[in-house]
């Protein structure tokens, strides 16, 4: 059995399994960002297996929200060393300013400005529009982004319309992002990262933004806040073509507009601008989506706003565009979905976080799953 003479290789190795364990925020090892100062084994007189190991973790925020998800990390990692007994002790405190200082550098100077026009990067990027207001193109985003999370993505999204913010309303966010010296973190909601002009303080105002702040504010929110690498990114956008639509096509080339309508003309025909949109920009259309397509009664669809909209839609688009723009579903119009997004939670969910069985959560099931398959 090993003796107290082994206590430096146990500590080495016990750093070693905590190189596994993961910041929950900035989806790197703790050991990787320095989090781990030092590590103290000592053993037991009594019982030649018994150590008591005194883990030193410097975390990046004094009172960090996630504090209790790292130590739940660190005590399974050392509690399943194999052959010994060890009980772990973990000592919490907060990084200096300096220590800080240098990882939120060395972090900026990995990322390199927008982490999303990389080479190689694996995200999937789909920008949610719209040509009018009031077609639920925020709830398709925020459903859509909590299906995405669900079936186990790791799933980002921007409330890209400054002007009608609503994703915090909707995942039921009241903090704001955790500021690491100029490094926001986003705000995490039903396994969901988002940031917002919302969760700032005055956002409850009038914000009266020209086209130059606008295309600022989307920069930011790609490049000064850490979002790892995720599988997918969803951009709720302003409805129309406006400055921010454009910011998004420039910023983002690699990104895939996915048009929202409803069935009327009204709104569908307005529907058709938006994605016209990529014959002046880099931007490919993946596909339309008709929301409030029917109102299931007693076994009955009723078209409540007619019918053909998003077909309209794609029909035009695929003809002016020169490629398939297929009409990606039809989303039923339920009340749910209004009554639970107000209350913060995803339609698509239920209380515990997972994926509802329901006409709903089955519709955005399929939508996110054809979203991903390549095309």
């Amino acid at each position: 059995m090993p003796g107290q003479a082994d206590t430096g290789t146990i500590e080495t190795r016990i750093y070693e399994r905590l190189s596994h364990v993961i910041d929950p925020e900035l989806g790197r090892s703790i050991t990787d960002l320095g989090m781990v100062p030092s590590i103290e084994v000592r053993p037991d007189p009594a019982d030649a297996t018994r150590y008591e190991v005194t883990v030193h973790v410097e975390l990046t925020v004094p009172g960090c929200p996630l504090s209790k998800t790292i130590t739940e990390r660190i005590n399974q990692a050392v509690t399943s060393y194999p052959g010994l007994k060890l009980e772990p002790h973990i000592q919490i405190g907060a990084m200096s300013h300096e220590k800080l200082g240098k990882l939120v550098t060395q972090l900026k100077a990995e990322r390199r400005q927008n982490p999303f026009n990389k080479p190689g990067t694996k995200t999937r990027i789909f920008a949610i529009a719209s040509g009018k207001g009031g077609v639920g193109k925020s709830s398709v985003t925020a459903n859509l982004a909590a299906t995405f999370s669900a079936l186990g993505y790791d799933t980002a999204a921007i409330d890209a319309d400054i002007y009608g913010f609503s994703l915090p309303t909707l995942f039921g966010v009241h903090s704001r992002p955790t500021d690491l010296n100029g490094m926001l973190m986003p705000v995490v909601a039903w396994g969901v990262k988002m940031i917002s002009i919302g969760m700032f303080a005055g956002a409850d105002r009038a914000i009266l933004w020209r086209g130059p702040r606008l295309q600022r504010s989307l920069e930011q929110f790609l490049a000064d806040v850490w979002w790892g690498s995720p599988d997918v990114l969803l951009l709720d956008l302003a409805p129309g073509t406006g400055d921010m639509a454009i910011s998004v096509a420039q910023a983002l080339p690699n990104a895939e507009l996915v048009v929202v309508t409803t069935p009327q003309p009204s709104a569908s025909d307005v529907a058709v601008r938006s994605g016209l949109v990529a014959l002046q920009v880099p931007m490919k259309v993946r596909g339309v989506v008709e929301n409030m397509s029917y109102y299931d009664h007693k076994g009955e669809r009723l078209r409540l706003f007619g019918e053909g909209g998003g077909q309209r839609v794609s029909d035009q688009l695929t003809e002016a565009l020169g490629y398939d723009v297929p009409l990606l579903t039809k989303l039923p119009l339920q009340p749910e979905i209004r009554e639970t997004g107000e209350a913060g939670r995803p339609a698509v969910l239920n209380p515990d976080g997972r994926l509802a069985d329901s006409p709903v959560a089955n519709a955005f099931k399929a939508l996110a799953t054809g979203l991903m398959a390549t095309f």
